[in-house]
């Protein structure tokens, strides 16, 4: 048997796919079987003139999702998806699936989350979760040649890494316990031992949010390195994106493709990405300061009127092809035409009004930002839609970080924490710094928080046995793919989301 991945290399040669029918269309003899095996698609044909009768009637019999054998040589044609098709010679049907419930028109969001263990075969899915695959690959590649080793944090824990409000409780054996939130603790002990370490699993946050942003269960790769600083931090992180976007651009163009990503903005964050301190961020929010000629709050008022401009015209042009179609003497050809473009027209529609509707709180958010906050998600949108790579924002009032986060020497009011902002609004996507090494300053801190001392006694050992400056980061893989693939909401950017309200499937 072949993958549809390797027809390449069979040009001109018989050979024996297996997989299930994406789609299907009849011609006068002839049967357009699009075929799909997991590793990509081909367009297979069945002329009646060169196979049995028999298998030409199961061939106008396959429905959507059907699972079949093909046997047929392969012809390259640049026009075909992959730019080959079979010519079948042989066909054998495996299974005769029922009829798809996502059928070939415009569903609701809510519809396809509750059938996502189908909507996954959807060609867009399917590429998402590839592109995923491929970060998650270059990621292992990049720090096993920066000489980490991966090692792994428990997922139950007794301690909470930034308090247990968004923490989930659970029984261990009639002690309360908690499902990680972070395994960055656990890191800081086992880079004590090995240096350079970096663990890679699931973690969870009880947020009872349902923004675009928000998972309660994701995956999380956090690095810890011994005798770090922060400005190594910052340049390990900056080289470890770099490594991953510069894979993905390599190795997905055809998923990139697909889901009409344009990789401009990927292209342009192989740059130096440009590092702020926390008040030039804060500065540059407010409007104080401009970035390469642009001001955040006048180059949001602009966008508004561009948007109302585009909603206006988007309407009328709606209304004009809602008009032709009612004509008695249109076509069924121009009919389907105009339907569709008036579908594409409604659904960016969807996203104009969007804009319109969350440009004059990002206006607000910005005008109103009172300085010493952390950054919010509007915040973020605001900063990062002036550059065209990820920004470092650094150096933050110490108030609102990590208890373990070390001050900065120079200036006690701030930590030494970094956070990765995405551009294009996406926002924060790494969240590290340089962690505090002075046993007594983590014990206040902790009283400060609220926090359980005792819990943190093994934690605190670090300081006692040979404590050196270190670093270290964490980087959400999910918020990662969802920059990366340019995606509305953070859900496709899991096989099976599990967030407020969506349990199953």
């Amino acid at each position: 048997m072949v993958y549809i991945k390797q027809l390449a290399e069979f040009e001109g040669k018989q050979v024996t796919l297996k997989g299930w029918v994406a789609n299907r269309r009849d011609s006068k003899g002839l049967v357009f079987i699009n075929l799909r095996d997991g590793s990509g698609l081909c367009q297979c044909i069945a002329d009646e003139s060169k196979i049995t009768a028999d298998e030409f009637a199961q061939a106008g019999k396959l429905t959507l999702e059907s699972a079949v054998e093909i046997t047929g040589n392969v012809v390259k044609d640049e026009r075909q998806i992959g730019g080959f098709e079979i010519q079948i010679s042989e066909l054998k049907t495996i299974h005769i699936a029922a009829e798809y419930p996502i059928a070939k028109k415009e569903h609701g969001i809510e519809f396809l989350m509750d059938q996502r263990h189908l909507w996954l075969r959807s060609q867009r899915q399917w590429a998402i979760l590839r592109i995923r695959n491929t970060i998650i690959y270059s990621i292992h590649n990049f720090f096993q040649k920066e000489g980490f080793l991966q090692m792994d944090a428990p997922i139950f824990t007794g301690n909470a890494c930034e308090g247990t409000s968004n923490l989930f409780e659970t029984d261990f054996y009639g002690d309360p316990a908690y499902l990680s939130q972070s395994g960055q603790l656990y890191g800081e002990a086992m880079a004590m031992a090995f240096g350079k370490i970096y663990t890679f699993g699931p973690t969870f946050r009880a947020e009872k949010s349902k923004t675009r942003r928000h998972l309660s269960e994701f995956w999380m790769i956090e690095p810890e390195m011994a005798f770090y600083d922060i400005h190594q931090n910052m340049d390990l992180i900056e080289n470890f994106l770099q490594y991953v976007i510069k894979e993905v651009l390599d190795k997905c163009q055809a998923e990139l493709k697909l889901i009409d990503r344009d990789t401009t903005t990927l292209e342009s964050s192989l740059h130096k990405f440009p590092r702020l301190t926390y008040d030039e961020a804060v500065a540059i929010i407010k409007g104080e300061k401009d970035v390469n000629g642009q001001n955040s709050i006048k180059s949001l008022e602009n966008e508004l009127a561009a948007v109302e401009t585009k909603i206006a015209e988007t309407l009328a042009e709606i209304t004009e092809r809602e008009a032709k179609i009612a004509l008695p003497s249109m076509k069924k050809g121009e009919i389907n035409f105009n339907q569709n473009k008036i579908a594409t027209l409604k659904n960016d529609l969807k996203d104009l009004e969007e804009n319109q509707r969350n440009i004059p709180g990002w206006i607000a958010s910005a005008k109103n930002f009172e300085y010493g906050n952390d950054l919010g998600g509007s915040d973020e949108t605001v900063i990062t839609r002036l550059f065209d790579s990820p920004i470092m924002v650094y150096d933050w009032p110490h108030a609102v970080k990590a208890f373990y986060l070390k001050r900065n020497p120079n200036d006690e009011r701030f930590a030494r924490g970094i956070d990765v902002l995405a551009p294009e609004g996406y926002g924060e996507i790494v969240g590290g710094g340089e962690r505090e090494t002075d046993e007594m300053k983590l014990r206040n801190k902790i009283t400060e928080h609220d926090l359980p001392m005792d819990a943190f006694e093994w934690y605190l050992d670090l300081r006692k046995y040979g404590s050196v400056p270190h670093a270290g980061f964490g980087l959400g893989l999910e918020r990662l793919v969802t920059w990366l693939c340019k995606l509305k909401h953070v859900r496709e950017s899991i096989p099976f989301p599990r967030m407020y309200g969506r349990l199953l499937p």
